[in-house]
């Protein structure tokens, strides 16, 4: 099952009597867990027909107890257990029976983040019941998402509002909905989103600073680029990450340079590297910036700091800032 079968479910009144809803992007298993609440149980017969659990201290007879009690007043009842990561082993496994003979008039709602599949509750909930897995979001799924989130409250955003507004929230979406939220209420609803807009009121994150980064790094700006490295190591983002960071851009840019050699679409170029249409223009024209035998060089690089910062105990900041010094050096000399 996915998002849209659990919608259309909901629709006609078929919610699933076991439902796991889990994953990395909590953004959507939240909105997950609303829209299941909301057409299971009505407001008025919540005090009565929803009880809620939690995984850390979970008490598996009580949540059973709740589980096998006919609804009140209403035709369904609602369980719904969270962080189900948290609950020991044998506590779940007592919880396999139920799954074997659910009471139809309950649903038994579980969620959870990351959950380790081997785990015999996780195989037979999704053999007897239904299971939804929301994955982390890439880069260039995020314009569209908050174009969508936008439209639903009447309101829309420039394509440089829009850029701007990705590089500075990031992949995370509840931090994104949030800086959303502070933008809609700063612009007004049914309102156009201009880029000073979005510079106004879109907190400067510690994400924008690792983009722009990169994008210094791509367009050979030593200086810049030393002070941003700077700042992250000051503002405690782990050297590992910034690395990580680092070579992922390069990596795009070299994949973009060898399919602009092959004439490739825009379109086929923004699929292959995996990037936004919205930031397309930008990489492409620093892909240019170097050859093949510099982007050899610079991976041998990337590799040879990253061994360093996992086993020599050499300083971060000194072994990044010779990996920026090298880059920009290579920029210099196009």
């Amino acid at each position: 099952m996915n998002y849209g079968d659990l919608n259309k479910a909901i629709k006609s009144g078929k919610i699933p009597p076991l439902l796991l809803l889990f994953g990395e992007e909590n953004f959507f298993v939240e909105a997950a867990v609303r829209l299941v609440c909301d057409a299971a149980v009505s407001a008025e017969n919540r005090d009565f027909n929803l009880s809620i659990f939690h995984g850390r201290g979970l008490q598996t007879r009580e949540l059973l107890e709740e589980a096998r009690t006919f609804p009140v007043f209403s035709p369904r009842r609602l369980i719904l257990l969270k962080n189900v990561e948290e609950v020991p082993t044998d506590q779940l496994e007592d919880l396999i029976p139920y799954l074997d003979d659910p009471v139809p008039e309950t649903v038994l709602l579980v969620t959870g983040g990351k959950l380790d599949a081997r785990r015999k509750f996780f195989k037979r909930f999704k053999e007897a019941g239904a299971a939804i897995e929301f994955k982390r979001i890439y880069d260039n799924q995020l314009p569209s998402i908050i174009k969508d989130l936008a439209g639903k409250r009447d309101v829309t955003l420039t394509a440089d509002a829009l850029q701007l507004f990705c590089k500075r929230v990031g992949t995370n979406l509840s931090e994104a909905n949030g800086e959303l939220e502070k933008l809609i209420s700063y612009a007004g609803e049914g309102s156009l989103i201009e880029e000073d807009d979005v510079a106004a009121v879109v907190s400067d994150s510690r994400i924008e600073s690792v983009f722009d980064l990169t994008d210094a790094l791509g367009e050979g700006q030593r200086a810049e680029a030393l002070r941003l490295l700077s700042r992250l190591l000051e503002d405690g983002q782990a050297p590992l990450m910034v690395l990580a960071m680092l070579s992922r851009h390069f990596r795009q840019l070299w994949k973009a340079r060898e399919l602009v050699a092959r004439d490739a679409s825009q379109k086929e170029i923004s699929s292959r590297v995996g990037i936004s249409p919205y930031f397309l223009k930008g990489l492409i024209r620093q892909s240019t910036y170097y050859g093949s035998a510099e982007y050899r060089l610079f991976f041998e690089k990337f590799l040879e700091t990253d061994l360093a910062l996992k086993s020599s105990g050499g300083d971060p900041r000194i072994l990044l800032e010779g990996l920026i010094l090298t880059i920009c050096g290579a920029t210099a000399r196009r």
